[in-house]
């Protein structure tokens, strides 16, 4: 694993990776690297929060290894299972060859080749940037699992023992703050408010994306994104959607915003109906158009 020997270092090397970090979040990124401690990433859906661990895992040199939270998940989707059709064979395999001993059978069914390692697992048994997507999602007992997962690295499978990580993973939890996460779950990690760029960064971002696309487009996509998110809109364009819009207009041959066009392509960064009908009496004086 190749760890920064800076922030600076690893904001350069994000920035190679297409990924453009304030120094908050290069400083929050390097000192998760250093300290074994996990970064807890709370924003806006669409501030770069996901893409920050993907880049992180380029830069470092290991696997991305994602777990997406969702209402319901439990210990046992996030962590292992058995292969219950594989043991069925395995069982049918032993009648057959005349393997009948009772105790053999057993502990022929749990063999760690049954074992379905889910993404917690997984990053226990090898190197890697371990993205816990949207934690906010999750029940109040998966909150409770995570704490104690984070507390030494290690969990217990009955029928095989104890399986700890060699190397803990370089963690990035995210919340889109659809619910406040638990303090305990925020006091194990170093927190990080991912905000929206101001318009000359996400200009930078457009332009590192989509080199293809006219700087003079990715400039008035970034200052017209900043005037939308002023309307306190349902769902303000995220960084995604400035992307998204930029290359809608660069497909449609676009060197520079209009009002026309942005009325045509207003779908790609505003994803709301109420959104939409607030924005396009005001979409000359948000282009910048008099």
């Amino acid at each position: 694993m190749a760890a920064p020997e800076s922030p600076e270092a690893l904001a350069a090397a994000l920035a190679r990776a297409g990924y453009l970090a304030d120094a908050g979040l290069a400083i929050a990124g390097f000192l998760a690297t250093r300290m074994d401690r996990p970064i807890f990433l709370e924003g806006d859906a669409g501030v770069g929060k996901t893409a920050f661990a993907s880049a992180l895992a380029e830069v470092t040199g290991v696997e991305l290894i994602r777990l997406q939270c969702y209402e319901g998940l439990d210990a046992a989707q996030a962590l292992y299972d058995w292969d219950f059709p594989r043991q069925i064979l395995h069982l049918r395999a032993a009648e057959a060859t005349g393997t009948a001993d009772p105790r053999t059978l057993e502990t022929g069914l749990y063999d760690r080749r049954f074992l379905l390692a889910r993404p917690l697992l997984r990053a226990l048994e090898e190197p890697c940037v371990l993205l816990i997507d949207e934690v906010d999602r999750a029940d109040d007992e998966f909150e409770a699992y995570l704490l104690e997962l984070l507390a030494d690295w290690a969990i217990s499978i009955p029928e095989l023992g104890r399986v700890a990580a060699t190397v803990p993973p370089i963690t990035v939890i995210t919340s889109n703050r659809t619910r406040e996460v638990h303090d305990a779950l925020k006091r194990r990690c170093l927190y990080h408010w991912v905000d929206h760029p101001d318009p000359d960064r996400e200009a930078a971002i457009l332009r590192a994306r989509l080199p293809e696309v006219s700087r003079r487009l990715t400039t008035q996509v970034a200052e017209t994104v900043a005037r939308l998110r002023g309307l306190d809109l349902v769902k303000p364009p995220g960084v995604a959607e400035a992307i998204d819009w930029a290359g809608a207009l660069h497909v449609l041959g676009a060197d520079e915003l209009t009002t026309p066009l942005a009325e045509a392509t207003l779908g790609a960064a505003v994803k709301v109906r109420e959104d939409l009908d607030r924005v396009r009496p005001q979409l000359a004086a948000l282009v910048g158009e008099p």
